[in-house]
């Protein structure tokens, strides 16, 4: 089996393990007490606040382990936010973050405080200037700004260090989710505060990382005697020792590794759309994480396209709304703006072989034929019309799409857009929001023309002009 979605979390690292059991027999004890097995802990544990605080780039007594990346984020955007209450209310977020900062922006909100989005282009990049303007442009004061070093879903580097030359101008902290990046190396810029996880590099699950530097406001939620009162709780210590010894091996394998794992994802970025028709990979080609790749294919039902990989002994994950127990598109590729049909997530763990990288190569169109036939999937675009037609030669058409799914509405619109002349129009009904992100996306990559949605009796109606 090849288990391409270190992305989700990265198999446990050989360090990791063995600095886990080592803990496990040396790390039981309390650390905050002074008794010998207590002393012996508190050694643990401040050694590997020392090592994980080098890897960061900050001072070890500004850095606290919390229970997970998760908690880190909750954390640090509602201390922040509570330590600046006096400045302002306003919390400035990429429209690409994780979802957890999301959750902590709609729990901002409904207690009073406001959030600015700041948008992304089309490979899921924010422009260094747009925090500039958002910082000036808000109409109160600005409390926080998070911007993550890394997406998540589709690999593109954020340009934090300008982001925090902006935010540093106007006095306003950066928060930086560094989860993905932070195994990579150390994250540049002025920034004020940093989230990460340790499962993302490697570590174990259950440890997160929480850097406050040392002059930002920061009111923790709950006071405790522990971590500074960022984390309350008993330390797991093992986890701790694991998490610290892990991305200290990691990043020295950093720059070898990247070299390595970028060469195969080169490999997956070109020979994919080669091989497989009607593709689209997405995310920025060159400002990039090295081990990941992103794309969608058109006319295929995600959930399915990952059934058959696993099937073939391909682990791999996906941001399409079809894998979505709510149906709703990945909100990262609908804030790019890009195709969300059959998205495949590559994301390869240290070690990946480039015989694996070949065999998914050779197996991927025949699972996407596969899908997109049983789906009854156009086999080629339609061909253009005959000569002389028009658009006053023959009515418009509907596309009847109500109550299917992703990818039936963009299938049944493909099938359909030769049937009438160049300039007429097809207008597609349906209720299911992802084709409000893949009914454009395919006009883009068909060279049709989207004119747009209005409000139906049921659902939406999208009207797309055949141009070719």
């Amino acid at each position: 089996m090849s288990y391409f979605d270190a992305a989700s979390s990265a198999p446990l690292h050989p360090v990791a393990r063995q600095a886990l059991l080592a803990a496990l027999d040396e790390g039981w004890a309390d650390p905050a007490r002074l008794y010998r097995e207590g002393r012996r802990a508190r050694l643990l544990l401040d050694a590997a606040r020392e090592t994980a605080a080098e890897a960061v780039g900050c001072r070890p007594d500004e850095l606290a382990f919390t229970p997970s990346g998760t908690r880190a984020l909750h954390d640090g955007i509602a201390g922040a936010l509570a330590g600046r209450r006096r400045a302002g209310r306003r919390l400035i977020v990429s429209a690409v973050e994780h979802s957890a900062v999301f959750q902590a922006a709609a729990a901002h909100e409904a207690s009073g405080g406001a959030v600015t989005e700041v948008p992304v282009d089309r490979t899921g990049r924010v422009a260094p200037d747009t925090y500039t303007t958002a910082l000036r442009e808000a109409p109160d004061g600005v409390a926080l700004a998070c911007l993550q070093s890394a997406n998540h879903e589709v690999g593109t580097v954020q340009p934090v260090a300008a982001a925090a030359e902006a935010c540093a101008a106007d006095g306003v902290p950066l928060l930086v989710d560094a989860a993905q990046s932070l195994g990579w190396g150390p994250v540049e810029g002025t920034w004020s505060l940093l989230t990460a996880s340790a499962h993302k590099w490697g570590g174990p699950a259950g440890v997160g990382l929480l850097a406050v530097r040392k002059g930002t406001r920061f009111r923790p939620a709950t006071a405790d005697e522990r971590e500074s009162g960022r984390a309350p709780g008993f330390e797991n210590l093992p986890a701790i020792v694991a998490a610290a010894a892990s991305l200290r091996a990691v990043r020295a394998e950093a720059a070898g590794e990247a070299a390595r794992l970028r060469e195969l994802v080169d490999r997956v970025r070109a020979r994919v759309p080669v091989l497989v028709p009607d593709v689209e990979v997405v995310g920025d080609p060159e400002r990039r994480l090295p081990h990941l790749v992103t794309f969608s294919c058109l006319y295929v039902d995600g959930e399915a396209l990952l059934h058959e990989l696993d099937r073939a002994e391909f682990s791999v994950s996906s941001g399409s709304s079809c894998t979505s127990s709510t149906l709703v598109p990945s909100h990262v590729l609908r804030a790019m703006g890009v195709l969300s049909e059959g998205n495949i997530r590559v994301s390869l763990p240290r070690g990946t072989p480039g015989a694996d990288v070949d065999r998914f190569l050779e197996v991927l169109p025949g699972v996407v034929a596969g899908v997109r036939e049983r789906l009854g999937a156009p086999a080629s675009p339609a061909g253009a019309s005959s000569a002389g037609e028009t658009a006053s030669e023959a009515p418009g058409l509907v596309v009847d799409s109500l109550g299917k799914r992703c990818p039936i509405p963009v299938i049944e619109l493909a099938k359909v857009i030769g049937d009438v002349p160049v300039g007429g129009v097809v207008t597609v009904l349906s209720d299911d929001d992802a084709a409000r992100l893949d009914i454009p996306a395919w006009c883009e990559m068909r060279g049709q023309g989207y004119e747009g949605e209005r409000p139906a009796e049921r659902g939406t109606a999208y009207r797309v002009r055949r141009r070719t």
